[in-house]
């Protein structure tokens, strides 16, 4: 036989008349050629598109949030030297209105100048009605904004005064008119009846009710004053209640009023302050304010609010103090924090008019700008070459310093000064707090709220949610996976994956809705069936699985293999029907007829209705489907030649699935989950509308919780663009972005681990 009978195909490449090489077949070729390669780059290009907008969206966050941590910055002003300056008396008061065009100076012979802040030229004396003979023998100011001054004389008396600015558009200009106003009358009040020189004064207005203190050696005066006004008639009358106050041992030094009129605080001695409770005029404790002995207290005041003291002493040194209740419910001045400006007397303390901070003058003209509940010094600028006196404008934009006969001002950047690390991540003490916190409270229906902007409990929430809804959804879908794939028949699995995948076109809207509305109701009135059909269903389904084992061969082989899960149903619907319906009964007998009663004064552990545990049980329901179908398709993905190559060896089919499908298939279970907890983590309207929306840190499952996702839906479009509170919001989202790319990378270091160490089976 020739080679051509033995091996036709080789003779010829148009054997049967099949040619390989056709032109047609050519173009095919080069056609599929140009398809792969126009796939390949729109896959990469794609990919590159969706690694750009990524970086663009972390970059434009970036962008948004990084002016927070700028700090202050403070621009100098021409220095001006007007000539009235020379002639006039030293200073006692410098001020400025809220448009930073008007200034006031009150010198110690009584006189207010007011004059342009900007050229410093004269506007408008005012000389004070001063008692003849008389000389200021101390200033006392109200709280900050109030614009109340009081002066003590050196015959006993106290003028009280207040200086405003009305603002007028004459021939469409606008002017600013200030003015000297006397809201208790032009005469001085008496404090002292002995007409001792008032070495120290202190005023406050709350409500109608004014109180005047002064002292006058170690002796207190204290007068209370309630202005009522005749409807009819418009008369104003005044009742006059005086307040005995003990003999202070020590030389008296500053006299701060608290704001609601509980407290008096007087600073004496070298570093030490008397309080005393104004309701019952009694002493409530001497505390001492500078741990170091050879200091002294040099100048001190009260932050915006009044509830906090701000203590300077001899050393640059800066205290914040304010009154703490302690367990036994009494209120003991507390040191709360502390703050450094060089080595020099701190002279001034300026607080802002509308936020927490605060700016302080040394003796050697170094200007400091700080945040109180920041604890945060934010800039250290000299500003005059020794001893001076400053104005802080309402809106904290303008500074002014006086320094022998020369003026200056100063332009102060600082939209920011309430953040700082410790505020968005550690405990921080705010004011009326008994101890420091993790807060966040961004507004308030009151002027005098501070913003709390921790994003600890934020970030705490969005794991506890994500670990409750995990705890329910990962068992559950991985389980149901592992038979959908292994065990189940293929005719059962073709109807029951796709209604599982069904899920998933669910509105979350919708889930949570029915959480809110149904689901948490019913939760809270059937507790012990809840926690009953948590611990039975897995019971039930282990004991029905070994009575079936137990049944004789011919039921269990009537029974197409496979089709085994359908009698699983009627199991789970008679257990939860009997753990749900016996729950009335289990609480009568287990909890005197209500659960939640018994949690909270048995066990001590609050609930609420809209808690983590129905944000588990909702959300651990939308996020099952996402983590069954990713790895349902990974298990079902293992060739079946490692499946038949292990039963041919001897493997029980447990044994094949735990030591060779599971672990061939662990690579995408690994995925699965971790796209489940990224789902989880980004959650929005199940734990919008499903908890109580209470930022707090406690992982007790009946407590409610906010997430960094929900609050941002909710508070974002009501912040104010360019805000601290817009920025710290756009913080929050980059911190979510960030965990869920570390999260994402991570989890694919060890998907990429898994599929190498398994590969070879």
């Amino acid at each position: 036989m020739t080679d051509l009978a033995k091996n036709p195909m080789t003779a010829s490449p148009n054997f049967s008349g099949l040619d390989f090489n056709s032109p047609a077949l050519q173009r095919k070729r080069r056609l599929r050629a140009i398809k792969d390669r126009l796939a390949r780059w729109c896959v990469t290009l794609g990919g590159m598109a969706v690694l750009g907008t990524i970086t663009l969206i972390f970059f434009y966050l970036a962008w948004v949030v990084v002016p927070m941590f700028q700090g202050a910055e403070l621009t100098a002003r021409e220095p001006l030297q007007p000539a009235w300056l020379a002639q006039a008396a030293p200073p006692l008061l410098l001020t400025m209105e809220e448009q930073n065009k008007v200034a006031m100076r009150l010198d110690q012979q009584g006189q207010i100048r007011f004059f342009k802040a900007k050229s410093a030229a004269p506007l408008r004396t005012v000389q004070l009605a001063l008692p003849v003979d008389t000389t200021i023998a101390s200033i006392g100011q109200d709280q900050p904004g109030s614009n109340r001054v009081i002066l003590g004389l050196s015959n006993g008396q106290a003028l009280v005064f207040q200086y405003s600015y009305k603002v007028s558009y004459p021939n469409n200009k606008k002017t600013v008119n200030p003015r000297v106003e006397y809201p208790f009358g032009e005469a001085p009040i008496v404090l002292d009846p002995q007409g001792r020189a008032l070495e120290h004064v202190g005023l406050n207005l709350n409500g109608s009710s004014l109180l005047l203190v002064g002292s006058s050696g170690a002796e207190l005066h204290a007068l209370k004053l309630d202005r009522e006004e005749n409807m009819m008639t418009g008369e104003v009358s005044l009742t006059e209640k005086r307040l005995v106050l003990p003999i202070i041992s020590e030389p008296i030094k500053q006299l701060i009023i608290d704001p609601r009129q509980l407290w008096l605080y007087v600073i004496n001695g070298r570093a030490s302050a008397d309080v005393f409770d104004l309701r019952s005029s009694s002493l409530n404790g001497r505390y001492s304010l500078l741990a170091d002995q050879k200091q002294h207290v040099s100048t001190a005041t009260a932050l915006l609010g009044g509830i906090s003291l701000l203590i300077g002493d001899s050393q640059g040194g800066i205290q914040q103090w304010f009154m703490v209740r302690n367990p036994d419910g009494n209120s003991l001045l507390t040191s709360i924090r502390g703050f450094q400006l060089g080595d020099s007397a701190i002279t001034q303390i300026l607080p802002e008019e509308r936020r927490k901070g605060f700016m302080a003058l040394n003796a050697s003209g170094t200007l400091g700008i700080f945040h109180s509940t920041a604890h945060a010094r934010l800039l250290t600028e000299q500003v005059a070459p020794g001893a001076a006196i400053a104005a802080l404008s309402p809106r904290a934009n303008r500074v002014l310093v006086e320094s022998g006969n020369q003026l200056q001002g100063f332009l102060v950047d600082n939209p920011h000064p309430e953040i700082s690390w410790s505020v968005l991540w550690d405990k921080v003490w705010y004011e009326n707090y008994d101890s420091p916190q993790y807060v966040w409270q961004s507004s308030a229906a009151s002027s005098d709220f501070e913003p709390k902007m921790s994003l600890s409990p934020l970030a705490f929430g969005t794991l506890k949610a994500a670990f409750y809804a995990m705890l329910l959804a990962a068992p559950l879908a991985i389980a149901a996976a592992i038979y959908t794939a292994y065990f189940m028949a293929a005719p059962m699995r073709r109807k029951v994956k796709p209604v599982i995948e069904l899920m998933e076109a669910l509105p979350t809207v919708i889930l949570g809705f029915f959480a809110g509305l149904f689901l948490a109701p019913y939760v809270e009135g059937h507790l012990p069936g809840i926690f009953s059909l948590l611990v039975l269903t897995p019971i039930g389904i282990l004991l029905a699985g070994f009575a079936w084992s137990r049944l004789p061969g011919a039921i269990r082989l009537s029974i197409p293999d496979g089709w085994e899960a359908a009698l699983l149903i009627p199991v789970v619907l008679l257990v939860g029907w009997l753990s749900l319906g016996m729950s009335t009964h289990l609480e009568n007998w287990l909890f005197d007829g209500d659960m939640r009663a018994w949690l909270n004064n048995d066990l001590g552990i609050p609930f609420d209705q809209r808690n983590a545990l129905v944000v588990g049980l909702a959300m651990g329901f939308a996020v099952i489907p996402n983590i069954y179908s990713i790895a349902e398709d990974a298990i079902f993905s293992v060739p079946k030649s490692l499946t038949f190559g292990s039963l041919a060896l001897g493997a029980t089919p447990w044994q094949t699935l735990s030591r060779v499908v599971i672990l061939t298939a662990s690579p995408g279970i690994f995925s699965a989950l971790m796209i489940g907890m990224g789902r989880a983590v980004g959650e929005t309207m199940i734990v919008l509308m499903a908890t109580g929306n209470t930022p707090i840190m406690e992982f007790n499952i009946f407590e409610g919780l906010r997430t960094l996702a929900a609050n941002l839906a909710v508070e974002l479009p009501e912040s104010e663009v360019g805000g601290t509170h817009y920025r710290v919001l756009f913080l929050a989202a980059m911190v979510l972005l960030g965990f869920t790319f570390v999260m994402n990378t991570a989890a694919e270091v060890v998907r990429q681990r898994l599929r190498v160490k398994y590969a070879s089976l």
